[in-house]
């Protein structure tokens, strides 16, 4: 019996190999006489990918196309939409921001047409505490994503620099004096180590002030306060010398330190031409040191 299948088995296959691409349909009868042939076509077919053997074992199709490169980028959407997300809340608030410092500006350029100081100051210092309000909230909302604070920062930079600059400014109206690091940091609330006022947005504030005192110079003298150039002198030129402690790089913090070099003279012509003239105040000296000091 065995050695009848046999012959019959080498006799289809004679008979096949005389046509070099059989087709399914000719070989099919062949298959299902003797069961033991799939075995050996399966091994050697050469048709059958990875996919369909996958597909065929019952694998799920699904998990081929999750690999680890679309797991990553899957994590990099999420993440930055979240961080949009956030920086959207945080431009709102800073919109807020600076809404309530233009109106303080727009208070404080009165003081540049010769109204009462305490008049200007007083309605320059009701827009301190909706800023106050709002750096809170702008404090919260970073806080929700905690170490990214520098990430994030440049978005209200620019605002938190004008506010420093009216701040000290408006001190400086006061008392005659600079307005501390400190102090401005109380006037905002963000004396907090997570979200406190940056150092440079301090500095680039002053230097933003400086740059009021020539205009508020030349208005106080047209107005007829011929000694109020020799109390900003005095002040811009130990402003300026605190300021040369520091070694600061080639940025915009440097460009703007040496713009207060310009502020500085332009003051000090103003205070030549009144001392010239006579106008400026007899037996007072401190405003001479200063202009030596330049």
């Amino acid at each position: 019996m065995k050695s009848a299948l046999r012959n019959a088995y080498y006799f289809t296959l004679s008979r096949y190999s005389l046509n070099p691409n059989p087709s399914l349909l000719q070989i099919a009868p062949f298959i299902s006489t003797f069961p033991s042939l799939p075995s050996v076509l399966s091994r050697n077919h050469p048709f059958r990918s990875p996919l369909c053997a996958t597909l065929m074992a019952g694998g799920d199709y699904d998990s081929l196309q999750t690999s680890p490169l679309e797991k990553q980028f899957e994590k990099f959407r999420v993440q930055l939409e979240d961080s949009g997300s956030l920086r959207e809340r945080i431009r709102a608030v800073v919109l807020e921001i600076e809404s309530a410092t233009r109106l303080m500006q727009a208070s404080l350029l009165l003081v540049h047409q010769s109204k009462p100081i305490p008049e200007v100051l007083q309605k320059a210092n009701s827009q301190i505490n909706v800023l106050k309000g709002l750096y809170n909230k702008l404090a919260e909302v970073v806080r929700e994503c905690p170490g990214q604070y520098y990430r994030y920062h440049g978005d209200w930079r620019s605002e938190t620099q004008m506010v420093v600059s009216l701040l000290a400014f408006m001190h400086w109206l006061e008392t005659g004096n600079l307005l501390m690091h400190t102090e401005a940091e109380e006037k905002l609330g963000l004396n907090n180590s997570d979200f406190a006022l940056d150092l440079e947005d301090y500095l680039v504030g002053v230097c933003f002030m400086s740059n009021e005192m020539p205009r508020y110079v030349v208005n106080q003298v047209t107005a007829g306060d011929y000694d109020c150039p020799r109390k900003v002198l005095k002040f811009l030129t130990d402003l300026h010398a605190a300021f040369r402690m520091l070694n600061l790089r080639n940025d915009f913090l440097r460009k703007k330190f040496d713009s207060m070099k310009y502020d500085l003279r332009r003051v000090e012509e103003v205070y030549y031409d009144v001392k010239i003239r006579g106008l400026a105040t007899t037996g007072d000296s401190v405003g001479d040191q200063g202009a030596q000091k330049i």
